[in-house]
C-alpha cells in the first residue's frame, strides 16, 4: 500500500471502539448496556464529515486537562512553601520544583552552573533557571511576593501544558484508536506525579521527537530526542530501537541521520556550561555514580530479604547489603544487566518473525533501564506512560500496573514520613510489598509487549494499521534482504529424508 493511501486512511478509516475491541473494556461496559451498538452515533468519525463538537480526541483532551487540574488540586497543601508538620508528607503534596528553588539557589538569584551546581542535565538547569530567575527579580522588587508558590506555578502550567501536548501527540499517532490516548489521560500516576520533577520536559520532547520520526523527518526526530537527552538522559535510549529496526528494514541511514543530529545537539547544548564550569556541569554525572542503592528498586527489595536472612553477626552481609557498600561494583552490575537486556532486545528485534514495532521496543528498552536501575523515583513512571499506551494499548494490565503505582505512591509517603518524625508509619515490609507490586507489573508489561511481538498476531494496534504507525521510514518497508532471506529458510519446510534406517 502506498504512504499516501495509508495516510489516508489514518484520517478517514475506520476507528477502533474499545468497547467492542478491549475485553476489559467490554466487559466493563455492561454496567452501562454493554458495547456501543452497530448504529450508535460515533465520536470519531472523519473530521470532514463531523457535526458534533465533542469528538473522541477532544474529549481524551478534556480529560487530560482535568487530571492535571485535579493534580494541582492535590499539590496545592504544599505550594505556599510553608511545610510545617510534615504537611508534605501528610498530605502527599511533596514537589522537587518548589523545594529545589530554595536548595539550587535560585531564589538568591544564582544562575544554574555558572553558581552553582545542579543535580540534572543541563537543559533542565537551563529550565529552571529560565523559569525561576525572572520570580526572583520579582520578588527582590516585592517582598510580600511568595517566590516559591510563583515558581511553583508557573513550572506547573509549563509542565502541565506538555503533558496536554504529549497527549495531542498520542492523539496524532493513534488516528484511528484515538480512545488510547485515554489510557494516559486518565493514568492515575498522571494525577499524583505530574509536576514532582521537570520529567516532562523531557517527555514532551521525547513525544514530539518520536511525532517527527513517524512523519519521515529523522533530522527533526534527532534534534528533539537530543534536546530531551538534554534535559532527561532515558530519551537517548529510544536511539537503540531505531537503530535496530532500521537495521532490520535496511534503512539505516534515516537512523544515523538522527543519531547524528542528536550528537550535534547534546554537544551544542552541554559546552557552553561542560567547558567553563566542569565541575558545576559534573556534579549530575557525579551523583548519579556516588548514589547507593535507592528506595523502591530491584536492589532495595533484595537488600531488605538480606537482612532477613543474615545472622546478625558483625560483617556479615548478603549480597545485596555488600553491593550497597560497594558502589563502584553496584554500578558495574546494575549497567552490566542493562546492556544484557538491550542485547536482548536486539534479538528480538531481528528474529522476531514479523519486525516489531518501534513503540513496543521503546517501551522494552525504558523500562529494562528502570528494572535494572539503582534509582526508581516515584515520578519515573511518567517515562513509561506515552510508550506503554503506544506499545500495547490494552486496559487490563494497564490499569493493573497503576494500581501498583499508586499503591507505591501512598506507601512511599509513609516511609518518608516515618523517616522524617524517626516513627515507622507501617513496617517497611508493607513498602517493600508495594514496591514489589511495581516491580512486578512493569515486568508483566513487559512480558505481555514480548508476547505480542512475538505473535503479532495479538498485537491490537495491529489490527487497526498495516503495520508501524510511529514508523516513519519503516513503516511498511520489507525486511533487509539477508534478513528476510534467512526468514525464509527458517519457516520453509525441510525435504523429508529417503534414506532407509539400517
Amino acid at each position: 500500500m502506498s504512504t499516501q493511501s495509508t495516510a489516508g486512511l489514518d484520517d478517514a478509516g475506520t476507528s477502533d471502539h474499545p468497547s467492542r475491541s478491549d475485553g476489559f473494556v467490554r466487559g466493563a461496559s455492561e454496567l452501562i448496556g454493554g458495547p456501543l451498538g452497530d448504529h450508535a452515533v460515533a465520536l470519531d468519525r472523519p473530521a470532514n464529515r463531523e457535526s458534533r463538537f465533542w469528538t473522541a480526541a477532544r474529549i481524551v483532551l478534556a480529560l487530560a486537562c482535568l487530571t492535571l487540574a485535579l493534580h494541582w488540586v492535590q499539590k496545592s497543601p504544599c505550594q505556599d512553601g510553608a511545610w510545617q508538620n510534615n504537611v508534605q508528607y501528610t498530605r502527599l503534596c511533596y514537589t522537587d520544583v518548589l523545594a529545589l528553588y530554595y536548595a539550587e539557589g535560585l531564589n538568591e538569584g544564582k544562575v544554574p552552573y555558572r553558581d552553582h551546581p545542579v543535580e540534572y542535565p543541563v537543559l533542565t538547569g537551563y529550565f529552571m533557571g529560565a523559569l525561576g530567575l525572572p520570580v526572583h527579580s520579582l520578588g527582590a522588587d516585592d517582598p510580600q511576593l511568595n517566590q516559591g508558590q510563583w515558581f511553583y506555578n508557573l513550572n506547573a502550567l509549563t509542565l502541565s501544558a506538555l503533558a496536554v501536548a504529549t497527549v495531542a501527540v498520542i492523539l496524532a499517532l493513534r488516528r484511528r484508536r484515538p480512545w488510547d490516548a485515554a489510557l494516559f489521560a486518565l493514568a492515575p500516576a498522571l494525577l499524583l506525579t505530574a509536576t514532582v520533577n521537570w520529567d516532562f520536559l523531557a517527555i514532551g520532547l521525547a513525544a514530539f521527537g518520536l511525532a517527527a520520526w513517524a512523519r519521515r523527518r529523522p533530522a527533526l526526530a534527532g534534534l528533539l530526542l537530543g534536546l530531551g537527552g538534554a534535559a532527561k538522559l532515558w530519551p537517548l535510549f529510544l536511539f537503540w530501537p531505531i537503530l535496530l529496526l532500521a537495521l532490520r528494514a535496511a534503512r539505516v541511514r534515516a537512523a544515523l541521520t538522527a543519531i547524528g543530529t542528536a550528537v550535534v545537539v547534546l554537544l551544542a547544548v552541554n559546552l557552553p556550561v561542560a567547558i567553563p564550569y566542569r565541575e558545576n556541569w559534573y556534579r549530575f554525572f557525579e551523583l548519579n555514580d556516588t548514589r547507593p542503592i535507592d528506595w523502591g528498586t530491584l536492589w532495595y527489595i533484595g537488600r531488605y530479604f538480606d537482612g532477613k536472612v543474615n545472622t546478625g553477626v558483625a560483617g556479615d552481609q548478603g549480597p545485596f547489603q555488600w553491593l550497597n557498600t560497594h558502589i563502584p561494583t553496584l554500578n558495574t552490575l546494575s549497567y552490566a544487566l542493562f546492556v544484557l537486556a538491550c542485547l536482548g532486545v536486539a534479538a528480538l528485534a531481528l528474529l522476531a518473525p514479523r519486525r516489531p514495532r518501534l513503540a513496543q521496543l521503546a517501551f522494552l528498552v525504558v523500562a529494562a533501564f528502570l528494572i535494572f536501575s539503582k534509582v526508581w523515583s516515584q515520578q519515573f513512571v511518567l517515562w513509561l506512560l506515552p510508550l506503554a499506551v503506544l506499545a500495547r494499548p490494552r486496559w487490563g494490565a494497564f490499569l493493573a500496573w497503576q494500581l501498583a503505582e499508586v499503591c507505591y505512591f501512598a506507601a512511599f509517603y509513609g516511609e518518608l514520613l516515618g523517616a522524617a518524625t524517626s516513627r515507622p508509619v507501617f513496617p517497611e515490609g508493607v513498602f517493600v510489598l508495594a514496591s514489589t507490586l511495581r516491580l512486578g507489573t512493569v515486568v508483566l508489561l513487559c512480558v505481555l509487549v514480548i508476547r505480542d511481538i512475538l505473535r503479532p498476531e495479538r498485537d491490537v494496534v495491529r489490527r487497526t494499521y498495516a503495520d508501524d504507525p510511529d514508523g516513519g521510514v519503516l513503516d511498511g518497508a520489507p525486511d533487509a534482504p539477508w534478513l528476510a532471506a534467512r526468514h525464509t529458510a527458517a519457516r520453509s519446510p525441510q525435504p523429508l529424508s529417503t534414506t532407509v534406517p539400517t
